[in-house]
């Protein structure tokens, strides 16, 4: 069975380095907040072009703590799109605001077109998901912002390194988040998160917040702190990532195009890109009327897919209490129950890619 993700494939590709990273820290004795995180910060921020970044222990922090340090909480309203992952919607209710959702476009991302009727006197920020890994159309949605005054945030979690109009996710606004679960295209070998900012009293603040609200050792300045710091080992292993990560994401890109021009069948909607916009395909997403009948197609050819996401998070359980309905999102409602992942991990071989490619092409024949 092709499996839909394998990491073990990225750790085989620089084995011997993650060795040495890992043993490092090991050896060093210093395993929370040491040298190894300060330079991944460092190295981090540079990557993706912004002045600070502070590591924390994973992505749903990253959005939480984040939206804390900019005062977000009760009586406050946060725009986000409605086809994204729960953890997005957790980082806004976890401060005692309320989402309200955005319906995604035909790439999946926040609809430009549905935002503005949804802002009212209450809305203090717009949180944009650069969702599968494609960047969002940015131009729009930071005029809206510099119109009524809002905090723009992204959530990169799945998008490390993917552009618009040639900049980098996660420097449009004023916070980035990111994830690195180790299934991302830049994943450490456990949870790790990370923002990014370029605003130098909320990067104080953050790095502040992560570490129980303290600068200095035993001397608490803000309350409500967090233990949510970047694990050393984590960030050892995370900078042998950054190093490759051109070559990590290449090879990403080089299956999706091969996807994209081999797939011709057409009982399935391959992703598009948008206009100005660059994906690194943490995710190759596509549509299907009759989902559960391809899936079992697929695992018939030796093929595992995946789903993200079954459940759009107005209609978890876990949100019942803001009474929404079914129907009320269409569009992110329909794709919850047509989209479905093909395999792409970083490792795949040419024989493996072939045969999705088989699989998918034979479908309905």
């Amino acid at each position: 069975m092709i499996p839909c993700n394998d990491s073990i494939r990225v750790f085989e590709q620089y084995k011997d380095e993650f060795e040495a990273a890992a043993l490092g820290v090991l050896r060093s004795g210093r395993y929370v907040l040491g040298n190894n995180v300060k330079e991944f910060e460092k190295e981090f921020a540079a990557s993706v072009g912004s002045k600070f970044c502070v590591g924390v222990d994973n992505g749903t922090n990253a959005i939480k703590i984040g939206m804390q340090a900019l005062g977000i909480g009760k009586g406050d309203e946060v725009l986000v799109q409605a086809n994204t992952y729960i953890a997005t919607v957790l980082g806004i209710t976890a401060n005692g605001a309320t989402p309200i959702f955005v319906e995604p476009n035909e790439f999946h991302n926040m609809d430009e077109n549905d935002i503005e009727h949804r802002i009212t006197n209450k809305t203090k920020a717009i949180i944009v998901t650069h969702l599968y890994g494609q960047a969002t159309k940015m131009d729009k949605i930071i005029s809206l912002c510099e119109k009524y005054h809002l905090y723009l945030l992204e959530d990169c979690a799945q998008a490390h390194y993917a552009e618009f109009n040639n900049k980098k996710v996660g420097t449009f606004g004023i916070l980035g988040f990111f994830s690195f679960y180790p299934t991302k295209n830049i994943g450490a070998f456990g949870d790790g998160g990370a923002v990014v900012t370029d605003d130098e009293k909320l990067y104080e603040k953050i790095k502040m917040l992560r570490n129980y609200g303290s600068s200095i050792r035993y001397d608490f300045e803000l309350e409500n702190g967090h233990n949510s710091r970047l694990d050393e080992i984590q960030a050892a292993l995370l900078r042998v990532k950054i190093k490759h990560a051109e070559e990590i994401t290449n090879e990403k890109v080089s299956i999706a195009n091969i996807y994209l021009s081999e797939i011709s069948n057409p009982l399935v909607e391959l992703p598009r890109v948008d206009k100005g916009c660059k994906s690194v395909w943490h995710l190759f997403v596509l549509k299907v009327d009759d989902r559960d009948a391809f899936i079992k197609h697929m695992n018939e050819c030796g093929v595992q897919t995946d789903i993200h996401y079954p459940i759009p998070p107005h209609l978890s359980k876990c949100y019942k209490s803001l009474n929404h309905h079914e129907g009320e999102y269409p569009k992110a409602e329909y794709l919850a129950k047509h989209v479905v992942d093909l395999p792409i991990f970083n490792g795949m071989t040419t024989e493996e890619v072939n045969s999705v490619i088989k699989a998918v092409n034979s479908y309905g024949k």
